[in-house]
């Protein structure tokens, strides 16, 4: 792999995913929202940091639609690879794929295509906070919900004590060698991470969270679309 001269960036945005419980007719990534689709807000967000080289997308490949949006980032540095059965998987063909062009140490910063939210200034904040030597890390927010664990019937067990408790986001970040590394003993175990800190942690690492905002939703539920909408209307130009 080439070496670098100075420590560089990059995003993965893994969106080969259906959505299922948005009952919609296609892809929740894909849904309109504020005058775009869902997707578009999360790549424009990365694309404006000027930090980030360059983002790979993994896409089904059943996926129809990007077809609409592909000209739209036709000068930007964007890299399509094909996505897997879980989230886990298409991290690891963005990785493989970058790995082409990109040095083990480089970052790599995984973002939700389903984030429409996120902030510039977070995103910033997640870098300039995982200094060099450190495990990565993530953004996230406090819990501040009383956290009940539950019989499978709906019956209380206990009352979590919500001390140190954190709601996980993205972006996550870390060393391109070490996460892939990490995901793919994850495999090998029959281990189906949910996010990357999951594998890292696996692996023996302590990521770090770095505090973002609360506005940085995931789109999962049709009334979360109303939700992003709102924040959006707050937060960027129309």
């Amino acid at each position: 792999m080439p070496a670098t001269e100075h420590t560089r960036y990059w995003a993965v945005i893994p969106a080969a995913g259906s959505g299922s419980r948005m009952a919609a007719d296609i892809p929740k990534q894909y849904l309109p929202l504020h005058g775009q689709s869902v997707l578009e807000h999360a790549l424009d967000t990365l694309f404006a940091c000027n930090r980030i080289d360059g983002i790979v997308l993994a896409l089904s490949p059943e996926d129809h639609h990007w077809q609409d949006l592909e000209a739209r980032y036709a000068d930007r540095n964007l890299i399509r690879v094909e996505g897997g059965a879980e989230r886990c998987h298409s991290v690891l063909n963005a990785l493989a794929r970058l790995a082409d062009q990109a040095d083990d140490t480089d970052w790599v910063l995984v973002h939700d295509a389903a984030r429409p939210c996120l902030r510039l200034d977070d995103v910033n904040a997640l870098m300039d906070a995982l200094v060099p030597g450190s495990d990565g890390g993530l953004l996230g927010v406090p819990v501040s919900d009383t956290m009940k664990r539950t019989r499978p019937d709906g019956a209380i067990t206990e009352t979590v004590n919500r001390d140190r408790l954190w709601h996980a986001q993205t972006p996550q970040m870390f060393r391109l060698g070490q996460l892939r590394t990490a995901l793919e003993q994850a495999l090998a175990q029959d281990l189906m991470v949910t996010d990357e800190a999951a594998a890292m942690e696996l692996a023996g690492y302590h990521p770090r969270v770095v505090r973002g905002h609360a506005d940085n939703i995931k789109i999962t539920m049709p009334e979360d679309l109303a939700l992003a909408e709102f924040y959006l209307e707050q937060c960027k130009p129309a």
